[in-house]
């Protein structure tokens, strides 16, 4: 099974706000893509490769109904919170958080959790008290994990190293992994291997040997757990990433990097045949 993940962070912000969004109104965004893609999609086989999108949340209501018969377009949330609704429990108070059920609730049945953005703002929280302490954003991840997952979410689980931690990516990827999938059901999970160190303007990319050492790491140290390239599937590294037997996949953000900056479907279309070979 091969894997093509969408996140699509915050690209609906217009470009009068600041953002990218340049192909449809704010209402309209979420809609317009699942529409622009699904159908195109349509001619792989759902069981040789799935296609997940992650929107914002603002945007997944639009998205689950622009969904035709049998899209092959399954839609997704950023992250969830660690902790849920329950009968005869907390019904509610979760002001700024974004529940397991909700997401349910919306339709929705992926998420993605531990993208390198979210840990940053867990470990940007955990700094203002003056701590550093990489474990225990782990094991909260590893909660929102076991939520997801515990409630029929499949999840792709983020993970990576910093350019200071180069010399020990071993360490901080076991960590990440042990910690973070404690006590969870494997094959609900897909780990997303993003390279922070060579992610960015101006950064030299991980290469296809550095890339292959990681993904082998990967499934030694989880049992075989698939793994895509979460540093950015493009066209200009998808024939390169499809040559790797260890990558499952790849992870698509932005799809064009220069001029008119942003996420254009098209172009996301573009990516996915030059990585399938078809």
């Amino acid at each position: 099974m091969k894997h093509i993940f969408l996140n699509l962070k915050r690209f609906d912000v217009p470009v009068s706000y600041g953002g990218v969004n340049r192909i449809a109104p704010m209402q309209e965004w979420g809609s317009f893509i699942v529409k622009n893609t699904q159908d195109a999609l349509k001619k792989y086989d759902p069981r040789e490769v799935e296609f997940v999108q992650y929107l914002p949340e603002a945007h997944l209501l639009n998205a689950v109904a622009a969904r035709c018969e049998n899209s092959p377009v399954q839609i997704g949330c950023q992250s969830v919170y660690r902790m849920n609704t329950a009968v005869g429990g907390n019904f509610g108070a979760f002001t700024t958080n974004r529940p397991v059920s909700a997401m349910k609730a919306c339709g929705v049945n992926a998420t993605i959790i531990g993208h390198c953005e979210e840990r940053n703002d867990k470990m940007g929280i955990l700094a203002e008290a003056g701590v550093a302490d990489t474990k225990a954003v782990n094991r909260i991840l590893n909660r929102e994990i076991r939520l997801a997952v515990e409630n029929g979410m499949t999840v792709l689980y983020c993970i990576g190293e910093k350019d200071t931690e180069l010399d020990r990516w071993d360490e901080v990827l076991r960590e990440q992994l042990e910690i973070g999938l404690d006590g969870v059901d494997k094959t609900k999970v897909v780990i997303g291997y993003e390279p922070i160190w060579s992610i960015g303007p101006g950064k030299t990319p991980a290469g296809k040997e550095y890339i292959t050492k990681i993904a082998r790491f990967v499934k030694e140290v989880t049992g075989g757990i698939d793994v895509v390239y979460g540093g950015g599937l493009k066209v200009d590294n998808a024939e390169m990433l499809a040559s790797i037997d260890e990558i499952d996949g790849g992870l698509i953000a932005l799809t064009r990097f220069q001029g008119e900056i942003g996420f254009y479907p098209d172009e996301y279309l573009e990516i996915i045949p030059t990585y399938l070979g078809k």
